[in-house]
Parts: C-alpha cells; sequence; structure tokens
C-alpha cells in the first residue's frame, strides 16, 4: 500500500491534533461502550439466576471437578442462559461465562471497583484482571478480605499492574489469616515437589517447555543420567549443542523407561495404554502399543502410545506432479507442524508408524446403525474441525455426534422410513455442554447442505456455522465469518 493512501477518508483532513482528539474521543466511546456490556452481562445473569437447589447452575467444568464462575456468596447464575449472550456478543460459552462472572463477582465483592468502571474513567481489562484473582483465590476470600482489597485497588485501579495485585491479594490472605486455616500438613507426600509439562506456545508445536521441583537426591540423579546420555549421543556422532543433547537424553530415558518390564510377565501388558494416532484426512501415523515376548519368556512394553492428529494437504505441484504440503496442522493444541517435524518424530526406534486411509470429505457415508461407523465418525470428525455451535472451539475429536434430525429406533420395527438416518448430512459435532443444550432448551438446529448448520435460540437470534466459521445472520451484511483454525 501506497505511504499516502488512507484507510479512512473522513479523517485524511484532519490536523495532528485533529488527529490525537478523535483518538481520545473514540477510546473513551470504547471504554464506555466495554463498561455498558459489562453492565449488561450483569443484568441478564440476574434475570437468569440458578434454581434455589443450584442445580442447573453454571460453572466452569475441569477434570479435577467444577468451578464457580464466581466468587463465594454471589448469586448462581442458569447455565442454558449463558450461550445465548455469547452467540450475541460473538464470543464462545466458556467466554461468556468469564464475563458474566467478572460482572456478578464486581458487583457483589468488589462494589469500590465496579462503580470506578462504571464511572467510565479506568479500563476495564484492569478490573476483569482484579475479578479474575478474587475468583479463582486458594484459599477462598472472605468478605472482609474482599471488602478490603476492594479498599486497595479501586483508588489506584488504573495503575495496579499484575505483580502488586498478586501481592494484594496475598496480603489479604496474611492479614486475615486464611492460609493457616487451609494450609494442609506438610509431610514428605506434601513438600512442594512437582512436574509441569507445558502445552507450547506459538503457531508451530516443535518443542514443548517442562518444569521441576524435585528431591536433591532425584536432581542429582536426573542430571548425571543427562550428562551421560548427552556424551553417548556426542560419541556417536551427534554435533548438536551440549543443551540440545540434554533434552535429547531426557527422551530416550521416557522412551527405556516405558519399555522396560516394570511389572512381571504375570501383569496385564496393556492396562495403562492409550490408543493412538496421527490422523490426517489424507492419511497419518501413529505410535504402536502392544507387547513383545523377550527369550526368557518375560513381557515387555513397547513405548505407549501418544494421540497425535495431524492433517497434511497433498497438492498439484507447478511440474504436474503431486506433493505435500510441508506445513500442516497439529489437532493436540491446535498448532501448525512442519512434515520435516513428523519426520524427526517418527525416526526413533520406538516408534511404530500406522497410515490411516483416505477420508473423501464429499463422499456420502451412512450406516443404518444409531452408532455411526469408525469412518464416518473420521469424516464428520474432520468435516466440522470443531463444535458446530456458534463460536465453539472445542475439538470435533472430543465432541459427540449428533444426529440433527433424531433417529427413530422404531422406524425400521415398524416398517417406517428412518427420518434421522446415521449419514453424513445428517450428523454434527457438538461438545457435551451444547449437546445438551439442544436437547434440553428451546434452542434449534437445521442443516440445509451437509456441513452446513443453522441455529435458532429461544429469542429467535439466527446462526450460520459452516467451513468459513459463524455468521451472525441477524448482521451478516455487517460482518464476516469468524474463520474457522487453519
Amino acid at each position: 500500500m501506497d505511504a499516502t493512501t488512507t484507510v479512512a477518508p473522513e479523517l485524511g483532513d484532519l490536523t495532528a491534533a485533529e488527529l490525537l482528539g478523535a483518538a481520545r474521543e473514540r477510546r473513551s466511546v470504547v471504554q464506555r461502550g466495554e463498561a455498558d456490556l459489562l453492565a449488561i452481562a450483569y443484568e441478564w445473569a440476574v434475570a437468569h439466576l440458578a434454581d434455589e437447589d443450584g442445580w442447573n447452575a453454571a460453572t466452569f467444568h475441569h477434570p479435577l471437578g467444577d468451578e464457580p464462575i464466581s466468587g463465594d456468596g454471589t448469586p448462581l447464575v442458569a447455565e442454558f442462559c449463558i450461550p445465548e449472550l455469547g452467540a450475541a456478543l460473538g464470543i464462545s460459552t466458556d467466554a461468556a461465562k468469564k464475563l458474566i462472572g467478572q460482572a456478578i463477582e464486581m458487583v457483589h465483592r468488589l462494589p469500590r471497583v465496579w462503580r470506578r468502571v462504571q464511572s467510565g474513567l479506568v479500563p476495564v481489562w484492569r478490573a476483569k484482571q482484579v475479578a479474575e484473582a478474587t475468583i479463582h483465590c486458594d484459599p477462598a476470600l472472605t468478605p472482609e478480605a474482599m471488602a478490603w482489597i476492594d479498599a486497595q485497588m479501586a483508588p489506584f485501579l488504573e495503575k495496579i499492574g499484575r505483580a502488586q495485585m498478586e501481592r494484594i491479594v496475598a496480603q489479604a490472605i496474611e492479614l486475615y489469616g486464611l492460609a493457616a486455616a487451609q494450609e494442609p500438613p506438610r509431610d514428605e507426600d506434601n513438600d512442594g515437589r512437582f512436574v509441569h509439562i507445558h502445552t507450547p506456545i506459538g503457531p508451530f508445536a516443535g518443542s514443548m517447555r517442562i518444569e521441576a521441583e524435585v528431591s536433591n537426591a532425584d536432581g542429582h540423579d536426573l542430571a548425571q543420567a543427562l550428562s551421560v546420555g548427552a556424551a553417548a549421543l556426542k560419541a556417536g556422532g551427534s554435533t548438536a549443542s551440549l543443551d540440545v543433547r540434554r533434552s535429547m537424553a531426557l527422551g530416550e530415558l521416557a522412551r527405556q523407561q516405558t519399555s522396560l518390564d516394570l511389572a512381571g510377565a504375570d501383569a496385564d501388558p496393556t492396562g495403562d495404554d492409550v490408543g493412538a494416532g496421527v490422523d490426517g484426512g489424507a492419511g497419518g501415523a501413529d505410535t504402536a502399543a502392544g507387547t513383545t515376548d523377550s527369550a526368557d519368556g518375560t513381557v515387555q512394553r513397547k513405548a505407549r502410545r501418544v494421540d497425535l492428529h495431524l492433517h497434511f494437504t497433498a497438492e498439484v505441484q507447478p511440474d504436474g506432479t503431486t506433493g505435500i504440503n510441508p506445513i500442516g496442522f497439529l489437532e493436540n493444541g491446535q498448532k501448525l507442524a512442519l512434515l520435516s517435524q513428523v519426520r524427526s518424530w517418527v525416526r526413533g526406534t520406538h516408534t511404530e508408524v500406522r497410515i490411516l486411509p483416505v477420508i473423501d470429505l464429499n463422499t456420502q457415508l451412512s450406516t443404518s446403525r444409531y452408532e455411526p461407523t469408525d469412518r464416518l465418525r473420521r469424516q464428520v470428525i474432520l468435516r466440522d474441525r470443531t463444535c458446530v455451535f456458534p463460536w465453539c472451539t472445542r475439538p470435533a475429536r472430543s465432541c459427540d455426534l449428533d444426529h440433527v434430525e433424531p433417529f427413530d429406533h422404531d422406524a425400521g420395527g415398524e416398517g417406517r422410513p428412518q427420518p434421522g438416518p446415521t449419514a453424513t448430512h445428517n450428523l454434527a459435532a457438538l461438545c457435551r455442554s451444547h449437546h445438551r443444550l439442544k436437547t434440553h432448551t428451546g434452542w434449534r438446529l437445521t442443516s440445509p447442505a451437509s456441513g452446513v448448520f443453522e441455529w435458532t435460540s429461544p429469542h429467535g437470534q439466527r446462526f450460520r456455522r459452516d467451513r468459513h466459521g459463524t455468521t451472525d445472520l441477524a448482521r451478516a451484511g455487517l460482518t464476516r465469518p469468524v474463520p474457522m483454525p487453519p
């Protein structure tokens, strides 16, 4: 674009001072709008409170249990009201839960912060940070501690950074004796040791970060093992740096450990293994698990199977030949992956690769049964990529496959045509939350074409979800569809 081209003709004739004034004005409008949006979220919540026993209350679902969307003592909000607000705002259901939880937390437990936000004088994102810190605080904050935090933060909300915010919360915990009341006894099983394997951040999933706190003895043993492993790799011809060789040695330790016969021949050799596959639309590979019999009759494990679902596209090259695009998509973590990375992953001696068959996404598959076949399931997963509820991004591989038109279990026995066949065009990937929403609420789903889904909310909002993403049909001419992951 030419350096003299203006993208907003109405601003092109403004002086420098006028542009700065316009910037301040727009910023004020945005800040006021965000504050109003918080107030709208709160009013929507209090208009849809959960039942007195709280059985239908909205929560965040975690593997270790459910977590409330706002702090202790705040009103509980009905679970099924939240997706409609999220759909109206063009955000996911989880994002709408977070917005509503933050609004409730401010109104009921941070009233001074709420008043400052509603004045329009402070950035809303700072107040949201405070609310998130208090909602998820462990131990839970008492009303007295919350009042103290509110008084400390509200006057300086526009200046407080995350580190200072965390110090204020920690000071409140100490000041009101909350840590001593809930701190578990420290013993050899609860002494601060841990191992964290972090999900990679960034577009390419080439490496992962591991952070650990171990005992002195374990740390020295690990350091010695890594030094020996790095030296062995160098002796074997590796020209990589010491740090790279140490990281490679750590991986070799893991692979050797999973190959050892730790349980003995009488143990179930497959009890802890999990299925695996690297599944691409045109094929894929997986690391295979299983057992081998040694010469003395004992059972040994092969490397543990790990799922890596990869997608690479076959493309016609300029010379007319067909080649594989060197950049693919790794479902695990929604990351890009290089074909060269995959080649290095499968070259290990403990890796056995399985190529999955090509699945044509344009072919209509069907079965007379209620449950889809494995091939039909993989086809729908590859077609939909995510849950098909508006703006939901949960991977389709972890979703339920739902019949758009319900399957009639009595149709075959009574000689009637099946109104809801188990077929490509009548199946949709829905995460468990939105599957329940479709089943138990007034949301209606239709599918005018295979892979195209139209939703109508209880209040008449309409959305289309297809391979391009989500489109708000009430504003179809004003907004672009939200793009799908690559």
